[in-house]
């Protein structure tokens, strides 16, 4: 096989510069759904209960994350074979498709049933791009990092998935200022969907002149060929691990993040303004804490921080959530949330760069995404949904048990699984 020579320094910080800053546009389409949903659900779903407006919304976000094992299947295959900038290319067309759909589809009073259909077809586009882009963004960012600094570049991911979920945040905050109520609720939640197809349009010209990794480069000859059987046959236990360590770590990271939001406003009883700088303000520190996680695992190892998070993931979650429910100061609402963000990064800097240590070049990139998007659109995708069905049962309790079930499972999966730091697979590309 031949073998590429290494990038320089210089070469591999900008070709992490470039991957983290395509992948920041990515998840900013993605949660600008999320983020406009209180706005945009009463022109897609009417009626005369916002509960069941959001819980249908909620809905279509979810069947956007059943497309994501789509999307880590196809684009992870395509990834392996074609080289990881190729699917990276790919995956910011379909997201790119997907946003200018929404900003332009006409509403419920305009076309009937054929404007949710409409917007879930670009739920589904969304769903099938963010599939490849989670494992090819992992894979990408710890192969193009240095041995002994992995878990600090890679955790770069995370800081860009919530760069782009605060960016989201941060036009929501922008528009509320500068736009009356009634015309952000009329039209003006478009915006962000038209930014979005915009950015995504440079970010494909940028993602165009990366660097191809090493670690392909070596593996392009390999006549073991990626795809779905190969995955399940040769590497079951890994790809097992993956699911597992994954479901509490994603369902916490949504039901903390995504879902907070319309918490808020919903049981806390914050304005959606107050709710929205509150995410924002939490999301921006939780954002700060990742590059520091992931320099951490550099040094201590990536086991003794998953175990962390379940810990206190296990003991925390049920006290976060009854306390929000009756906290009124929006600053004590702060506090409580940055603690629960700062809880969930022992999982979030790391999770990338753990997966893709377990694999060999040749499958890592479906490796990472295809496990990674199962768990996701299991737990992560219907987290917002489950809360909502929960409340709208007169049960809302019940979600704070699931959500420590399932930070259980993984806390147990952390506890029996190798330091992947110590046995990293790609130290031997």
């Amino acid at each position: 096989m031949a073998t590429a020579p290494a990038p320089l320094t210089r070469q591999r910080l900008r070709s992490i510069l470039g991957g983290s800053a395509g992948n920041l546009v990515e998840w900013y389409d993605w949660y600008a759904y999320a983020a406009f949903t209180l706005y945009f659900a009463p022109h897609f779903f009417p009626g005369d209960d916002p509960t069941v407006e959001l819980l249908q919304a909620a809905a279509v976000f979810a069947l956007g994350f059943f497309m994501r094992p789509i999307g880590g299947w196809l684009m992870g295959v395509y990834s392996d074979r074609h080289g990881r900038k190729a699917g990276l290319t790919l995956s910011v067309t379909l997201m790119c498709l997907g946003s200018l759909l929404i900003a332009v589809t006409p509403t419920y009073a305009t076309i009937g049933v054929a404007a949710p259909a409409l917007l879930l077809t670009a739920r589904l586009m969304q769903g099938l791009s963010v599939g490849g882009e989670y494992g090819a963004s992992a894979t990408y960012l710890s192969e193009m990092a240095g041995r002994h600094r992995r878990g600090f570049f890679a955790s770069f991911q995370y800081v860009t998935l919530i760069a782009g979920q605060l960016l989201a945040l941060c036009v929501l905050l922008l528009l509320q200022r500068l736009m009356p109520a009634a015309a952000l609720d009329a039209w003006g939640w478009r915006i962000p969907f038209v930014i979005g197809g915009v950015l995504a349009v440079s970010v494909f010209w940028l993602r165009r002149g990366l660097l191809e990794t090493e670690s392909f480069a070596n593996a392009r000859d390999d006549r073991r060929r990626s795809s779905f059987g190969r995955l399940w046959r040769d590497h079951p236990r890994e790809s097992v691990t993956v699911l597992a360590l994954t479901a509490g770590g994603t369902l916490a990271f949504y039901a903390y993040s995504i879902y907070m939001q319309k918490f808020l406003v919903n049981t806390s009883g914050f304005s959606r303004e107050t709710a929205s700088a509150i995410n924002a303000g939490s999301l921006f520190l939780f954002m700060l804490l990742q590059p520091m996680m992931g320099a951490l695992s550099d040094r201590i190892g990536r086991k003794p921080l998953m175990v962390g998070f379940g810990v206190l993931g296990v003991i925390f979650t049920w006290p976060i959530f009854v306390t929000l429910e009756a906290t009124s100061d929006p600053w004590a609402a702060f506090a409580i949330c940055v603690a629960a963000l700062a809880i969930v990064s022992g999982y979030s800097a790391i999770s990338g760069v753990v997966k893709a240590e377990m694999y060999p070049a040749h499958i890592r990139t479906l490796g990472v995404a295809l496990p990674y998007a199962i768990a996701n659109a299991i737990f992560g995708g219907t987290a917002e949904y489950i809360a909502l069905w929960f409340k709208d049962a007169g049960m809302e309790r019940g979600f704070y048990w699931y959500v420590t079930a399932m930070i259980a499972v993984s806390l147990a999966t952390y506890l029996t699984m190798r330091d992947t730091r110590d046995h990293s697979l790609i130290l031997e590309d």
